[in-house]
């Protein structure tokens, strides 16, 4: 395993590369490649790498980059991509075509805002906007946890009991830009850990098949419960993995989500992806002054954990969901989700924060007036917009 500095870009790059090449002796793999700020550097890195049995397809569009994917995908080669924003929403009919098909294709969002007007900064609003399509979704805080979880997407996507492909998210120019030491893993590794890609429903020439045709209503409600039924079985598989992951690099990754220091919390503080890494800091200086206070790394979005989140808010009396996204006339996707959760929680007082759209940073002083005003409430209120500090 070579430990560098890296980018996000590239350590994404890489990873998806070894992954690809580990299907080798099987159908080998494909990519559909289309260039959008501030994902490009990874479709650069495909384009460079000599696969001995794979292909990146430069097209014209996000659509027919997807496209791409479900045809190789179809024909049972691994098969993966990468977008960013306007991109997703370009691409989004065969988004959920993939999710429909049951194709365990692996998407990197690199998070960057929707527009216009135009900006080229980080929010979640891209990935989250596909947030009903049979997709499984995983928000990462480092570089580390970006390669750790597109090694475990592939495992799980691609396991017979799932068979749904999978968006691994990570903050755009946060993460994607800039370097952090990580460990890379080597070819030999990675081709341990991934058994080679059987796409049990691929096309086949002696056993001819029609893919995407009409279908009744009844036929279509069960295949919505399959659907569902898979994602059911989404955390022991990913549990499985994490194990024999393990096994092979010598750390165990975070699982559906990470919880600190909530055993005797009080407050507890949700976050995901690189604000996370902040709200950790905040929460170590606030518990060297007593305070009993802790957070949650909001890690899997789809399937959403619904008895783990409960589990692991414990007893505190008040949460607080950080949210750097915004459902207009809702308030934050990843609160909704929580807010639902919650439900038979009646004494628990949750109260949701909108930071850092459009790229704004999220400092530990915005933090902390946030986990102060949290303190400070009796009953939740509508979303509270944080506007970033002078």
């Amino acid at each position: 395993m070579a430990r560098e500095l890296v980018t996000g870009n590239h350590a994404a790059g890489h990873t998806l590369a070894l992954a690809g090449e580990a299907n080798s002796a099987a159908r080998g793999c494909c990519a559909g490649a289309y260039p959008i700020t501030p994902q490009t550097e990874i479709i650069e890195y495909l384009r460079r790498f000599d696969f001995t049995k794979g292909r990146v397809v430069p097209v014209e569009s996000e659509h027919s980059a997807m496209g791409v994917c479900i045809g190789a995908s179809l024909a049972g080669a691994r098969s993966f991509t990468a977008s960013s924003s306007n991109g997703i929403a370009y691409m989004v009919e065969n988004i959920f075509a993939a999710g429909f098909y049951r194709l365990p294709i692996v998407m990197i969002a690199v998070n960057r805002t929707l527009g216009p007007p135009w900006n080229i900064w980080v929010d979640q609003g891209d990935s989250l906007m596909v947030r009903d399509a049979p997709w499984l979704q995983f928000y990462c805080d480092s570089h580390q946890d970006l390669v750790d979880t597109i090694l475990l997407s592939f495992r799980v996507a691609e396991d017979s009991r799932i068979m749904l492909p999978t968006i691994v998210a990570m903050d755009g120019f946060v993460t994607s830009h800039t370097q952090m030491v990580v460990d890379l893993p080597e070819q030999e590794q990675v081709s341990a850990f991934l058994p080679v890609c059987n796409v049990g429903h691929r096309l086949q020439h002696e056993r001819p098949t029609t893919i995407g045709g009409l279908t009744w209503p009844r036929e279509t409600e069960h295949h919505r419960i399959e659907i569902q039924k898979s994602m059911e079985r989404v955390p022991e598989v990913l549990t499985e993995a994490i194990d024999t992951f393990e096994k092979i690099f010598g750390r165990r990754p975070a699982g559906v989500l990470a919880a600190t220091q909530t055993e005797d919390a009080d407050t507890v503080i949700i976050a995901c992806n690189t604000i996370a890494r902040t709200l950790g800091n905040v929460v170590k200086a606030r518990r060297k002054n007593n305070e009993r206070i802790g957070m949650v790394r909001a890690k899997m979005f789809r399937p959403f954990p619904r008895a783990e989140l409960i589990s692991a808010i414990g007893s505190a009396k008040r949460v607080g969901v950080l949210d750097r996204n915004h459902s207009p006339g809702s308030g934050g996707i990843f609160w909704q989700e929580i807010a639902a959760t919650l439900r038979q929680c009646p004494d628990v007082l949750l109260q949701n924060y909108l930071v850092g759209l459009g790229g704004g940073d999220v400092t530990p002083e915005i933090i902390d007036s946030i986990i102060d005003d949290l303190n400070g409430r009796t009953e939740s209120v509508e979303p509270i917009w944080k506007e970033i500090a002078a």
